[in-house]
């Protein structure tokens, strides 16, 4: 029996769906137990801080891999053999015994990921332009659900004492089971046709490709502002409101909670109010959270405005990455270019939030602001050429 598109899109998409899950918990699976990694190879704060920052390179070698590789090998092969790759790569995290060692799994691992990224990406965008409702949104909200996943596995592993090695195993195990259900569900082409009922006016017009260096910019601009919610946020509440450790680390689940709940209704958002309109609320909304959660010293309102923050900033990447699966040019160069750009400003905004953050002018969460609210309104602004 012949199966119709719909049948192979439906297939496909819980296909993709799965791949965007386990691709949340991969680095969760491991960036919760880093000071126990810290502490197993005798080095301090700063060095694992060299670690990330040089393996984030890998992370841009990967950005470029990806506009070369997915031609050839089709956004099917380059998601199975990439998160193939990962799975057998993950436990040696666990056995890594020094700098260059720890070093060499994580570049790896960072080089894989864009490549696994802009071919899901791409698919997924595919199956989104055939169907009369978007999905690109629920998809990157399952990636949000996979990180969390990920980390309160981490947590409880390291709570039961259960090792590094066998929990990473244990987690490239699960992984494989999942991956084999993703290859039998994936697209086999990767050709966008375009869903007539789903188009609107707009969007029926030809659409001029976007220069590859302007999605380079908004994948460093709109990668900074999210960044610097989830990973800043507890150091927001403990250095700057004084607040127990513990009860700092909700922070970060006050953002991260905005952001799930923003992905899984932004798809039904932009049905309603079109992808255009959705972008600049998204800014406006992100940039007052923001403001409350970075300048006001009030425990419950930064609270209230890193969830604000959250729901604001949770759609512009999946609408980002969206414009550029589509873009009629190279789609895999337009999601290298993205990557590349949100790679590459690993390499510089950390750094620079905390020597802000330090130093005696600024407070951590001014330190955020000064670096976060530009870089929203930057995105903003760039966006628009996208449409």
């Amino acid at each position: 029996m012949i199966e119709t598109q719909q049948t192979l899109d439906n297939r496909a998409l819980r296909a993709v769906a799965v791949q965007f899950l386990i691709n949340g918990t991969i680095a969760a699976s491991f960036i919760p137990r880093l000071p126990e990694i810290r502490d197993a190879l005798a080095v301090d704060l700063a060095t694992i801080g060299q670690i990330l920052t040089l393996a984030s390179l890998g992370g841009l070698l990967g950005s470029w891999l990806a506009g070369l590789v997915i031609p050839k090998l089709g956004t099917k092969n380059a998601m199975i053999y990439g998160t193939l790759a990962v799975i057998f790569t993950l436990p040696l995290l666990g056995f890594a015994n020094s700098f260059w060692s720890l070093l060499l799994v994580l570049s790896f691992i960072m080089m894989l990921d864009p490549i696994v990224d802009v071919a899901m990406n791409i698919q997924g965008s595919n199956i989104s332009a055939r169907r009369k409702t978007p999905v690109m949104n629920r998809l990157h909200g399952l990636w949000s659900v996979g990180s969390v996943i990920g980390g309160l596995l981490a947590a409880g592993m390291a709570t039961l004492n259960v090792s590094l090695q066998w929990h990473l195993i244990g987690a490239a195990c699960l992984m494989a089971i999942g991956l084999w259900y993703i290859g039998g569900g994936l697209l086999t082409s990767d050709e966008a046709v375009i869903n007539p009922e789903a188009q609107t006016t707009a969007n029926a017009k030809t659409r001029i490709p976007t220069s590859l260096w302007i999605y380079a910019v908004l994948g460093a601009t709109a990668f900074v502002p999210e960044m610097i919610g989830s990973d800043w946020a507890p150091f927001r509440a403990k250095d700057d409101l004084q607040v127990s450790a513990g009860f700092a680390g909700m922070a970060y689940v006050a953002f991260t909670s905005g952001m799930v709940a923003g992905r899984l209704s932004g798809d039904w958002l932009a049905t309603k109010l079109g992808k255009e309109k959705l972008l600049n609320y998204a800014v406006i909304i992100a940039g007052i959270g923001l403001a409350i959660a970075c300048l006001i010293d009030f425990t419950p309102l930064v609270f209230i405005g890193l969830s604000i923050a959250g729901i604001g900033i949770s759609v512009l990447f999946p609408a980002l990455y969206d414009a550029a699966a589509q873009d009629p040019r190279n789609p895999g160069a337009a999601l290298g270019a993205m990557t590349a750009g949100s790679r590459g400003i690993m390499l510089v905004a950390p750094i620079s939030i905390g020597l802000l953050a330090d130093s005696d002018a600024f407070s951590v969460g001014m330190a955020m602001a000064l670096l976060a609210l530009p870089c929203l309104f930057i995105t903003g602004y760039f966006a628009r050429r996208l449409h």
